[in-house]
């Protein structure tokens, strides 16, 4: 019996390689003849290029740069030939501030924006950007300050590359617009958001980020204004293209300044590690993250994965941190939550969770 085990990371636990090294040795350890294939996977946010380096055989480059604050930092990216994979969250995460600096006022993406310029320097003229996990919500003028873009206000003074500042934004210049004529960017992200409005970053984000109801509030008009700066300079409703508000709208910078397309990160990486494939050849696939719920089927690796085993009539079983759907399809469903006390055991002690888990499904079969 093939096993096919590929979840998603359990977020502030485990990493996606991490649980399906533990499930398969639960599996194995009760279960020797089963034969098991650990393909971890992502839908583009943390964790997407760590299952990417090992497979495509990534060179990894660290950068001096600055976090979501402006202090100095040493991130990370990884290329190969002329193609770089770069995380927003290595320069730009939420997880590089303490709680008690979080705040998409003053934030920035800027970080990320040097990563990009280093890529360009090695030579590389694609980037894939994978943009879950920041700590900021300024509509990505901080990466396209770092290449070159100067904002302005009504006097023509520039502004700070900032969330603060967007409401401010009355012009844009480039000053150094002809090396990135041949860049290409492909945004990577797992939501559809609009730009501004009850949907949009602000209102949807920027609370997880450090903002009050004032903030956010500030922060949409920001977006919604520069949006109209955009629009005016493209002639292109860049604002209302899904996934623009996806980690605090950095797509509208990259898609209205220098072309980048958006794209769905499941997609891309399940196409370049063959998942597919795997899934038709399966004779039971196991996947899951920390939490599934409803929102595991808007893009997310769950639902994407539970249609490509319907799709082929592969059967499924659930493993999560917490479950709260109810699916008569699967095999079976078994949460970490439901044999642990509380969540912080549950999060603590997840591998050996994971381990028992993985020995139930190897009795079970």
């Amino acid at each position: 019996m093939k096993i096919l085990i590929c979840p998603d990371k359990f977020k502030g636990s485990l990493s996606a390689r991490e649980v399906c090294a533990f499930l398969e040795y639960g599996i194995k350890s009760v279960n020797s003849d089963l034969e098991v294939t650990s393909h971890p996977i992502a839908d583009g946010g943390e964790g997407s290029v760590e299952i990417l380096k090992e497979l495509l055989k990534l060179n990894e480059c660290k950068v001096k740069t600055v976090d979501p604050i402006g202090r100095p930092i040493e991130a990370h990216y990884y290329y190969t030939d002329q193609v770089a994979y770069i995380e927003l969250a290595s320069a730009s995460g939420l997880v590089l501030l303490e709680e008690s600096e979080r705040t998409p006022m003053n934030s920035s993406t800027m970080g990320t924006g040097y990563l990009i310029k280093d890529a360009m320097s090695r030579g590389c003229t694609h980037i894939y950007l994978f943009i879950g996990g920041s700590a900021t919500n300024d509509g990505g003028i901080g990466i396209a300050s770092a290449l070159g873009f100067q904002f302005f206000d009504e006097n023509d003074m520039i502004l700070e590359a900032i969330g603060a500042n967007l409401g401010h934004i009355k012009k844009i210049n480039s000053i150094n617009s002809d090396s990135l004529s041949e860049l290409q960017i492909t945004v990577l992200c797992d939501v559809s958001n609009p730009m501004y409005g009850p949907n949009g970053a602000a209102y949807v984000y920027a609370g997880q980020k450090g903002a009050n109801q004032v903030m956010i509030e500030e922060l949409d008009r920001g977006l919604k204004n520069y949006g109209a700066v955009l629009q005016k300079l493209t002639g292109r409703s860049i604002a209302e293209m899904p996934g623009m508000g996806a980690a605090g709208g950095v797509g509208a910078s990259l898609v209205g300044l220098m072309g980048a397309e958006i794209t769905n990160g499941f997609a891309m990486l399940s196409s370049k590690t063959q998942l597919e494939k795997y899934i038709i050849e399966a004779d039971l696939v196991i996947t899951g993250e920390g939490k599934i719920d409803h929102t595991s089927f808007q893009g997310k690796v769950v639902g994407n994965i539970l249609s490509m085993c319907r799709k082929h009539n592969t059967p499924y079983g659930l493993i999560g941190g917490i479950i709260e759907i109810d699916d008569n399809s699967t095999q079976f469903k078994h949460s970490i939550i439901e044999r642990a006390k509380s969540i912080q055991v549950a999060m603590r002690s997840a591998e050996q969770y994971l381990i028992s888990i993985g020995q139930d499904i190897g009795t079970f079969l």
